[in-house]
């Protein structure tokens, strides 16, 4: 599942663009502020980020500077009002990859969104491990140590989705949304993502002592090694 990052400083339309990629299919979130964009972009790599120009604090194109510098090629959309010639110049040279002025179709900006990843040299590997549980993205395979884990479809989808949010914890909701595409959320879908976490917890955890799978009480569930002091 592509990540994209919204950097909004209007909350609402943050939100709408939000919602757009997700039902897109994209693992989307928000960020409000230039600081908070670092911040994530360090925290949770991404795959797009589509970057307002008007921030306040560190501006979007301090922003763009900024990941430039750090030698982060993650391709990004510099979203704006200022549409000079100019402006526009500054930006691509500032290392933007496209450019688009508001206001605009969200057509259009998934689009170009869509350019932007077809054109991206592939920078995700694919294969990704915790602890000694290996998942092969091309192959759709997945083993802990030596041992082949037999996955349904939608297991394996549950189980990507979860590597590749280690360490978060991951709600209901966000399962809901991103793996089973439910806009909606209701018991019966709750009743099919418990039913399909307690199955890929006994494949995952069942014979091993150290558990990988977690319960965050409250919250969800997250996928992280957790050794014994």
């Amino acid at each position: 599942m592509q990540r994209i990052l919204i950097v909004e400083d209007d909350a609402k339309t943050a939100q709408g663009l939000v919602s757009g990629f997700s039902a897109e299919g994209f693992s989307a979130r928000a960020a409000l502020n230039g600081k908070d964009a670092l911040d994530s972009i360090e925290a949770t790599p991404c795959d797009v980020v589509v970057l307002d120009w008007m921030l306040p604090g560190r501006n979007g194109l301090e922003v763009l500077y900024a990941l430039r510098d750090r030698g982060n090629r993650v391709p990004i959309l510099l979203l704006t009002a200022r549409d000079a010639v100019d402006d526009r110049v500054i930006g691509l040279q500032g290392g933007a990859d496209d450019y688009l002025t508001k206001p605009f179709a969200f057509a259009e900006l998934l689009a170009r969104v869509h350019a932007l990843l077809r054109r991206a040299v592939p920078t995700e590997p694919l294969r990704r491990t915790v602890g000694d549980l290996t998942v092969d993205f091309q192959t759709r395979r997945a083993s802990r140590g030596d041992k082949p884990l037999e996955l349904t479809p939608r297991e394996f989808d549950l189980l990507a989705y979860l590597i590749c949010h280690a360490s978060e914890a991951v709600s209901r909701d966000q399962l809901a949304r991103d793996v089973w595409r439910e806009t909606n959320r209701a018991t019966p879908i709750d009743n099919v993502i418990d039913v399909h976490v307690a199955r890929l917890r006994r494949k995952i955890d069942d014979g091993h002592p150290h558990k990988l799978l977690h319960t965050v009480r409250g919250i969800g569930l997250v996928l992280r090694e957790e050794r014994p002091e």
